[in-house]
C-alpha cells in the first residue's frame, strides 16, 4: 500500500501544474512549483473527494509528458504503428494513468515531499526526492525529466528505484508477443472502463492489464 499511495502521491504532483514556472527554471525548482500546488489541492477540506480528483486532472498535462511515456512503455513495437495507431494509444494510455493513479489521491494521509537532488545532462534530467509518511517513513522518488523548449517534462517515476516505465513496458512486450497489440489494446480498454466504473478487480500489479 505504501508503494501504490507514493505513486499515487507523486502521480498527482507529475501531472499538477497551476503555476507556470518561469523561463529556464531548473527540474527541481519547476516540481516544487507543481508539488506545492497540487498539496494545497489535496489538503483543502472544502473540497469533497470527486471535486479533489477533477481539480487534479483539470491541472493535468502541463508538467507530464504522456506521449513519451507511452512511446517509452511500449519499446520497439512503437515503430510498428502507424499515426493514428499511436494517437489511439497515447489517448488510451493517458486515461489508464489517470484511473489508475490520480484517482487513488483520495488516499493522501498528510505526506510530505522532500527533494534532495537533481543531475542535468543536456536535455534530461533527474530529481530526487523523498516522500515522508506521518510517521516519519521516507519513500525514495525519482522523476526522469526531459527539457522540452523552456520547460521540464517528466516521462518517467521510480519509486524505491522501480521504473513506472520499465514496469509496464515488461507488461505490455509480454502480451504483445504471447497474443498481438490488438489485445493489449483491448486489455487497456478493458481495464480503463473496469476502473473508470470502479467494479471490483482481480489482484495484481498496480497499472498491469
Amino acid at each position: 500500500m505504501r508503494t501504490i499511495l507514493a505513486v499515487a502521491v507523486m502521480a498527482a504532483v507529475a501531472l499538477g501544474a497551476g503555476v507556470r514556472p518561469a523561463a529556464a527554471a531548473t527540474p527541481t525548482e519547476e516540481l516544487r512549483l507543481y508539488t506545492d500546488r497540487v498539496l494545497k489541492i489535496m489538503q483543502d477540506p472544502a473540497l469533497t473527494p470527486q471535486a479533489r480528483r477533477l481539480a487534479v486532472r483539470d491541472l493535468a498535462t502541463e508538467a507530464f509528458d504522456v506521449s513519451e511515456t507511452a512511446k517509452r512503455s511500449l519499446g520497439q513495437h512503437w515503430q510498428r504503428l502507424t499515426p493514428e495507431e499511436r494517437e489511439e494509444f497515447v489517448k488510451v494510455f493517458r486515461d489508464l494513468l489517470e484511473q489508475t493513479y490520480v484517482s487513488r489521491i483520495d488516499e493522501y494521509g498528510g505526506e510530505r515531499i522532500r527533494y534532495v537532488g537533481e543531475q542535468v545532462d543536456g536535455d534530461t534530467g533527474s530529481v530526487r526526492a523523498m516522500i515522508v509518511t506521518k510517521g516519519g517513513t521516507e519513500v525514495p522518488v525519482e522523476s526522469r525529466v526531459l527539457r522540452r523548449g523552456d520547460r521540464w517534462l517528466i516521462y518517467d517515476v521510480l519509486i524505491e528505484n522501480v521504473s513506472l516505465v520499465s514496469n509496464y513496458r515488461s507488461q505490455f512486450d509480454r502480451i504483445i508477443r504471447t497474443a498481438s497489440y490488438d489485445e493489449l489494446m483491448r486489455r487497456l480498454k478493458t481495464q480503463v472502463q473496469v476502473l473508470t466504473q470502479g467494479k471490483p478487480q482481480p489482484r495484481r500489479a498496480p497499472g498491469s492489464p
